[in-house]
C-alpha cells in the first residue's frame, strides 16, 4: 500500500524536457514525407546543329514521376507544365502609321531582356491546372510572362503598353518563336509523359532553359531544370563568327564580293 503522504516529483526542467521529447516523437511518427514526388526528365538530344539545310526540327522530352514507397495515392491526377525559354535579348517592335500617304514606322517599343524563344506546353489548359494567382506568381503562360518595355525617347507614346505587348506576342507566334499548347504534353502512363519541343527554321542559337513543373490538386509539388543548346556549324558558323569578331573586315569583304558579283554579271550578260 502506497503511503499518500509520499510522492515523487520531477524537477520542472526535467518534466518540460520529457514532455517536449514525447511531443516530438508523436509528430515524427505521424508526419508523412514533405516531398513525396520528384521528376526525372531526359531529352532526345541535348545539342541541335543548325546548317544551311536546316528547316526546323523537334526535340522530344521524356519524363517520369517517382514516388516514395510509403506515400498514399493522390486524390487527383498529375499535371505537367513544360517551359522552354531561349536566349534573352532586346527586341524592338514597331507600329506602322500612314504619314503623308506613306506607311512608315511611326512608334516603337523595346522589349528588354525578352525571351527570343518561348514555348509553354501542358497536358491541359493552364487555368484548369492551377489558380490565376499561382500562374501569375510563377509567370507561367504567354499572358503571365514578364515583358518589360522601354519607350524610345524620340518615339511618341500614343499607344498603351498592353497594345504593344499583344502585338509583340502575336508577331512572335506568327514567326513560330512563341507558342502555348494545352495538349502539348502526353501522359503515356499515369507516371510517364512526353512532349515535343518544336524548333522553327529561324530559331535563334544559344542555350535554352527548360523547366518542368509538376502539379497536383492545383499545387506545384515538384520542378526540375534542364538545358538545350542550339549552335551553328560549318560555313554558317564561320560567317557568324567573322561578322561578330571582325566587323570591319567582314563589311569590306562583303562589299567587295557584291562589287565583283555585279561586275561579273555585267560581263556575262553584256550585249554587244
Amino acid at each position: 500500500m502506497i503511503n499518500p503522504a509520499w510522492s515523487i516529483r520531477l524537477p520542472a526542467t526535467v518534466f518540460m524536457v520529457t514532455v517536449l521529447i514525447a511531443v516530438l516523437i508523436a509528430i515524427l511518427g505521424s508526419a508523412r514525407p514533405a516531398a513525396a514526388e520528384r521528376l526525372v526528365t531526359s531529352l532526345s538530344e541535348h545539342r541541335v546543329m543548325v546548317t544551311s539545310s536546316f528547316n526546323g526540327s523537334e526535340v522530344v522530352l521524356f519524363g517520369g514521376i517517382e514516388r516514395d514507397s510509403g506515400v498514399l495515392p493522390l486524390r487527383g491526377n498529375y499535371d505537367i507544365a513544360v517551359t522552354v525559354i531561349g536566349p534573352r535579348q532586346n527586341i524592338i517592335t514597331f507600329r506602322r502609321a500612314r504619314v503623308l500617304g506613306i506607311w512608315v514606322n511611326y512608334e516603337s517599343r523595346v522589349f528588354e531582356n525578352a525571351p527570343s524563344y518561348l514555348a509553354v506546353l501542358t497536358n491541359r489548359p493552364l487555368q484548369a491546372i492551377t489558380s490565376a494567382d499561382t500562374l501569375r506568381r510563377l509567370q507561367l503562360g504567354l499572358d503571365e510572362i514578364a515583358l518589360p518595355q522601354h519607350i524610345d525617347p524620340v518615339s511618341p507614346a500614343d499607344v498603351p503598353d498592353e497594345t504593344f505587348r499583344q502585338a509583340f506576342l502575336k508577331l512572335q507566334e506568327e514567326h513560330g518563336l512563341y507558342r502555348q499548347a494545352a495538349n502539348g504534353v502526353t501522359f503515356l502512363t499515369p507516371a510517364l509523359f512526353q512532349t515535343s519541343i518544336p524548333l522553327p527554321a529561324n530559331v535563334p542559337t544559344g542555350t535554352y532553359e527548360i523547366e518542368v513543373k509538376l502539379f497536383a490538386d492545383g499545387l506545384m509539388i515538384a520542378r526540375t531544370p534542364s538545358a538545350l543548346e542550339i549552335y551553328k556549324a560549318g560555313f554558317e558558323q564561320f560567317v557568324t563568327s567573322s561578322a561578330q569578331s571582325h566587323g570591319v573586315s567582314y563589311g569590306l569583304a562583303t562589299s567587295m564580293m557584291a562589287i565583283l558579283t555585279g561586275w561579273f554579271a555585267s560581263v556575262v550578260f553584256r550585249r554587244d
